[in-house]
């Protein structure tokens, strides 16, 4: 850790609170100096889509610190506009709980410290985020103790602000981030050793989750050769792969640090993925503001990149190139390609996006990272974390009729414990006899949506049904291996039991997934303008089986999509699309009057059709996040695929049981 930084630092005094009252915030950006105690009480659950709404992730250079906060709500209103914090002279920010929850976007911090924030102070943070900050030399903390010490013009040693860090995180911060971190201590892999083969063997009870990262570890100058929790670590990953809007940003850090050609570390194991703007033209947000150009430069500098390196890159499809596909284009979102191709039981994947968990359904350890971790594992191989402590979920019972995967995690999320954050930062394994019971498809919803249950990664211990999955979705014969469980007596951080025959069909309100409530809760009627099923989350084979049961059977009803409701349904992936077809299930989606989309991310990421237009819009969504602004300016409800194909028949939230009672002649 040797640096020749000050063994202190002093910050501006003006800070920004991210309070709950907008007043507090408008004061402070016009030149006020408020206490802590005046801003009180601050913004939980603050997201990356506030901190950099999708629409600025167009920009990957430094247009970016004209934006941060953009997206930022207190009060109903919106009270940081784009410009605001460039210039103002605002180098703390302060807010509540969980800040940066949501994307694992680096855009966010990134705009915060290009805008001039030095530090973030907040009482606790998603891990993604964190992360993203210590790999560009943002300083975070959750001593709010030094907020008053900084109003008062108070130096604060670096010992404080690196209190509670890991001794990795605390050398990547002194050394400015993580490329700088690189390019002293892993040196493009030559000082890098496998830890499995250097560390000596134990025979303590191991959670899947250790074992396999245990199989990948690096064992560097700098980090233990046998990792335990809370430790900061390397490890390689079988697989690396990428999407649009992170590439641009990637190969301009690298180019501007190490120059042309760039020396890339096993490129065959590198996938570059075009996943989310085929739609683009189509996105109120991208088209009002002007920056369909914008993201039409981003993908080019993604195929630019691909192209210049050799790498493996996969394209979604618009409309036109699919009318005119002869089967031979292989597309779809990144993290449900990866399980559908190339993630195997026992590796270890990375990818940015926090959705890169879906893969975990296959027993693999898979989890996201931001751009600067991406670009030091593109050219060291190494890729970094912190080893997290593991949380047990027992799904045992039958899940009742018309209940699915996605009415367990929205369960799940309105748990006590994981609303206080329990979840941050943890792997979640998912075990029991409903676990048993499920597909591939429906584990791969539970692991998807540990990034919004705040987890590191979600797991599955691969067993017959993997096996299956593999032979018949990807016609390879996979042989589990004896260590590829969960030891009995393996350390957990705690166990939690879910009755699964007591869970019914649920929702989650408007803002935040973690807002559950059982559906037959919600007793007046509430009207949808629309209704969206796709995206990683509910966008795969089994999905496309429950929208077709429900629109199957109004088809045969005599029922369409509801008057004023528009229904949109968009494969995951061209597997899925083809399955469908051959299935025979596109004519009951267009019986009904459905739209049927090509395989995108489209309106998870307000990058398409089935997002909103105005803030009276309402609509029912299949995708795993509705924090505010994500997927239009209207309200979104989150609800399992059943639910959103009844209620786009309804014109109202409702549940396929009650739309067969009230139209059952």
């Amino acid at each position: 850790m040797q640096s020749n930084r000050p063994t202190a630092l002093h910050f501006s005094p003006r800070i920004l609170y991210l309070s709950q009252n907008p007043a507090c915030v408008q004061q402070v950006l016009a030149g006020e100096q408020l206490s802590l105690a005046a801003a009180q009480p601050l913004r939980d659950d603050v997201s990356t889509d506030e901190i950099t709404p999708i629409a600025i992730l167009t920009h990957f250079d430094d247009a970016l610190g004209h934006y941060p906060y953009s997206g930022f709500q207190a009060g109903g209103v919106f009270p940081i506009a784009a410009g605001a914090m460039r210039g103002s002279g605002i180098e703390v920010v302060v807010a509540g709980k969980r800040y940066g929850k949501g994307s694992s976007r680096e855009h966010s911090p990134m705009a915060e410290k290009l805008a001039g924030v030095r530090l973030v102070i907040a009482e606790s943070f998603e891990r993604i985020y964190r992360q993203n900050a210590d790999n560009i030399g943002l300083i975070t903390s959750t001593d709010l103790s030094l907020v008053p010490r900084i109003a008062a013009g108070e130096a604060i040693a670096w010992q404080e602000l690196l209190a509670g860090r890991d001794a990795l995180a605390a050398a990547i911060l002194v050394q400015g981030g993580l490329l700088a971190f690189g390019r002293t201590h892993l040196a493009n892999g030559a000082d890098l050793a496998s830890a499995a083969q250097s560390a000596p063997q134990t025979t303590q009870p191991r959670t899947l989750f250790e074992k396999i990262v245990a199989r990948h570890a690096l064992a560097t100058a700098v980090t233990p050769a046998r990792p335990v929790a809370g430790d900061g670590a390397f490890v390689r990953a079988d697989w690396r792969f990428i999407h649009e809007y992170y590439t641009g940003m990637a190969a301009h850090m690298l180019h501007a640090s190490l120059g042309r050609p760039l020396p890339l570390n096993d490129p065959a194991s590198i996938l570059v993925f075009e996943d989310h703007t085929s739609y683009v033209q189509e996105s109120p947000a991208h088209v009002q503001g002007g920056l369909v150009p914008n993201v039409q430069r981003m993908v080019q500098a993604q195929r630019s990149f691909a192209a210049d390196y050799g790498l493996h890159s996969y394209r979604t499809l618009t409309e036109d190139e699919a009318l005119r596909d002869d089967g031979s284009n292989v597309a779809g979102i990144s993290h449900a390609m990866m399980t559908e191709r190339h993630a195997l039981p026992g590796q270890l994947v990375v990818g940015t996006d926090s959705h890169t968990t879906h893969s975990g359904a296959l027993g693999c350890v898979a989890f996201g990272v931001g751009t600067t971790d991406m670009a030091n594992a593109f050219v060291t191989g190494a890729v970094r974390l912190t080893l997290p402590q593991s949380l047990r979920i027992v799904l045992d019972g039958a899940l009742a009729p018309g209940v699915a995967a996605k009415d367990v995690v929205l369960h799940l999320l309105a748990q006590p414990f994981i609303r206080a954050g329990g979840g941050v930062g943890k792997v979640f394994e998912f075990c029991g006899t409903a676990i048993a019971r499920m597909g591939t498809d429906e584990r791969a919803t539970l692991t998807n949506m540990t990034a919004e249950l705040g987890g590191f990664c979600g797991i599955v211990a691969p067993d017959a049904e993997t096996v299956r999955f593999l032979r018949e979705r990807r016609g390879i014969e996979v042989v589990l291996e004896d260590w590829m469980h969960s030891d009995p007596g393996a350390d957990y951080a705690q166990t939690i039991r879910i009755d699964c025959a007591a869970v019914p069909a649920m929702v989650a309100s408007p803002g935040d997934p973690g807002n559950g409530r059982p559906l037959a809760s919600i007793t007046a009627p509430l009207r949808i303008d629309i209704a969206y099923g796709g995206s990683c989350t509910a966008g795969k084979r089994e999905d496309f089986v429950h929208y077709h049961q429900v629109l199957h059977w109004a088809a045969e009803h005599g029922l369409k999509v509801a008057p004023g409701v528009q229904l949109f349904l968009q494969f995951g992936t061209t597997a899925v699309r083809d399955h469908c077809a051959a299935a025979g299930y596109l004519d009951a989606f267009e019986r009904v009057g459905a739209r049927l989309l090509q395989p995108s991310c489209g309106a998870c990421g307000n990058c398409g059709p089935g997002g909103s237009e105005r803030a009276d819009q309402v609509t029912v969504s299949a995708i795993n996040r509705n924090f505010p602004g994500r997927g239009g300016p209207g309200s979104v409800w989150l609800a399992s695929p059943a639910t959103v194909a009844a209620s786009a028949i309804a014109g109202e939230l409702i549940s396929f049981e009650e739309l067969r009672r009230r139209f059952s002649h």
